[in-house]
């Protein structure tokens, strides 16, 4: 599926390519289903391009079963069903990943739940549990409660004896985050989140903030965040300039920080994707953890799917299926 031009969810079209050789430590997939992220819709409109020597189709995240392998990779994943983060190519029957980026699908976990888990599981994991440092009996507020993201973000938050707390922009969404595990649901709509926050946990704030806004929101957020908290930024939508009172931070002795995930480095994410397979994959496959799934869409419908996902109108995760059945 390939992007024609900059523009809306109308330039995703069908096209044609070579099927891609695996390099040196890579493995080629024949993809299953593809999960559809947020960062999908922006490099379709021109505003997120792909990293320097990474395919210039969309999709970040995929499940399927590795048919070739390049020099240095582990032969024995030839024939395994796997899912992976990709750095592009997503969207597409064969898709290139590295062997260290891959993830084993245990059995009871369908391709289809597998290729919702890897974009939001590394930046969850590395985000609140390794930048932000949160434990057991801590406070977790998490902005968009309901995407992949914060549903992510509150189960695996939740396994691990965090209280979590979302906000979302409806009372149905609200509901819809309870239901998926979080403790508490703010409906920012129509009520302050930082106030909200502060009665929940008797004024002393959240420990850890996972935040998709920015903007206005930063200063917002450390108001309601505890001593010693830390704000942890993964996306700018409301915009990538911040006023912060210097003076509160320093007083509560805040911690502010952030990442991006695509642009990090092979090494980095090999890394990331083994402490996951430690710390986290078990849960999987034990069953506990799995993602929340929205709606999957056919490969040739990926348009409808970034129109469902810009509505803001999913519950957890969107898919393409391209096996015609799930």
């Amino acid at each position: 599926m390939g992007i024609t031009a900059p523009g809306g969810p109308e330039v995703l079209q069908l096209v044609e390519r070579e099927v891609p050789q695996p390099g040196p430590g890579q493995v080629l997939v024949r993809v299953s289903h593809a999960g559809v992220n947020r960062p999908d819709c922006l490099q379709r409109a021109g505003l997120y391009p792909p990293p320097p020597g990474a395919s210039d189709l969309p999709g970040l995240e995929i499940a399927g079963t590795v048919v070739a392998i390049g020099d240095g990779a582990d032969v024995e994943l030839l024939g395994q069903r796997v899912c992976a983060l990709v750095n592009g190519g997503g969207y597409a029957e064969y898709c290139l990943a590295v062997a260290g980026h891959c993830l084993p699908v245990p059995r009871g976990l369908s391709l289809a739940e597998a290729a919702a888990m890897p974009e939001t599981l590394f930046t969850v994991w590395h985000n609140v549990f390794q930048r932000g440092m949160v434990r057991d009996g801590e406070v977790l507020l998490v902005h968009g409660g309901t995407s992949g993201i914060g549903t992510m973000a509150t189960k695996l938050a939740r396994l691990f004896g965090v209280t979590v707390i979302v906000t979302c922009g409806s009372d149905d969404k609200c509901t819809a985050a309870l239901d998926v595990g979080a403790n508490h649901a703010i409906n920012y709509r129509t009520a302050d989140f930082v106030e909200q926050v502060k009665a929940l946990t008797g004024g002393k704030g959240a420990d850890v903030i996972l935040d998709v806004v920015a903007g206005t929101y930063t200063q917002r957020n450390l108001d309601c965040l505890a001593i010693e908290g830390r704000l942890v930024t993964i996306a700018t939508l409301g915009g990538p300039v911040a006023e912060v009172h210097m003076g509160k931070l320093m007083v509560r002795r805040q911690t502010m920080t952030g990442s991006t995930l695509r642009p990090r480095s092979d090494a980095f994410k090999t890394a990331l994707a083994d402490d996951i397979a430690q710390n986290v994959w078990p849960l999987v496959a034990e069953g506990v953890l799995r993602p929340q799934m929205d709606r999957s869409f056919a490969l040739a419908a990926a348009a409808d799917a970034h129109r469902r996902m810009e509505a803001g109108e999913h519950v957890g995760k969107i898919v393409l299926d391209l096996t015609g059945e799930d």
